[in-house]
């Protein structure tokens, strides 16, 4: 059993508490109430990013001293939308939430994972019709292996699991993001994440 913090507590936030939950975590949530986020992060090993990513930033680096020494796991993509709400613009073109996460916070390690599918997919990959892929990024192995291991909590096989290696690579996955509102336009609001096909 892990203690794990979610930051965020929308559908993506949501629906990771309550498959690590049911995994057997030990698992705080925090919402946007003053404070809520230090309590939770201060009594967690692992700290799960599932705020906007446009803010996850300032909202993070506030929370330095929580975070120190612990696991950040940044699931978030940071992006401004369009007029339909949907991504249209990277925030950070050129580089990551996760770099700019991992600069300002050096003494965190910080692990980018499952932001390359459409939410349901996150606890469920199983569901699809084809095998996902879902991709970690980040400077230490043992966070990383730490990360897989939570991974194979919420259903995902390690033969779907595929390490990029170090943190800048984050910037490939959050690209990625771009995709999304045209997969969404032509096909409507169904479940699919980015598959590595060998």
């Amino acid at each position: 059993m892990t203690t794990i913090a979610v930051l965020g507590s929308g559908r993506v936030g949501g629906s990771l508490a309550v498959a690590l939950t049911r995994a057997g975590h030990e698992v705080t949530g925090a919402d946007s109430t003053p404070g809520a986020a230090a309590a939770a992060a201060r009594t967690a090993r692992i700290i799960i990013n599932a705020t906007p990513g446009a803010g996850s930033l300032d909202r993070l680096v506030a929370l330095r001293e929580e975070l120190r020494g612990k696991i950040l796991v940044d699931v978030s993509n940071a992006t401004v939308d369009g007029p339909d709400g949907l991504p249209a613009h990277l925030i950070y073109p050129g580089s990551s939430l996760a770099e700019q996460l991992q600069e300002a916070l050096p003494e965190t390690r910080v692990v980018k994972t499952l932001n390359t599918m459409l939410y349901p997919v996150m606890t469920a990959p199983a569901t699809l019709t084809q095998a996902p892929t879902v991709f970690l990024s980040g400077e230490d192995p043992q966070a990383k292996q730490t990360v897989r291991e939570l991974l194979g909590d919420l259903g995902w096989r390690t033969e779907w699991i595929s390490d990029l290696g170090g943190i800048r690579t984050a910037r490939a996955t959050e690209a990625a993001i771009l995709f999304v509102p045209h997969v969404i336009r032509s096909g409507g609001f169904a479940p699919f994440a980015i598959s590595i096909a060998r």
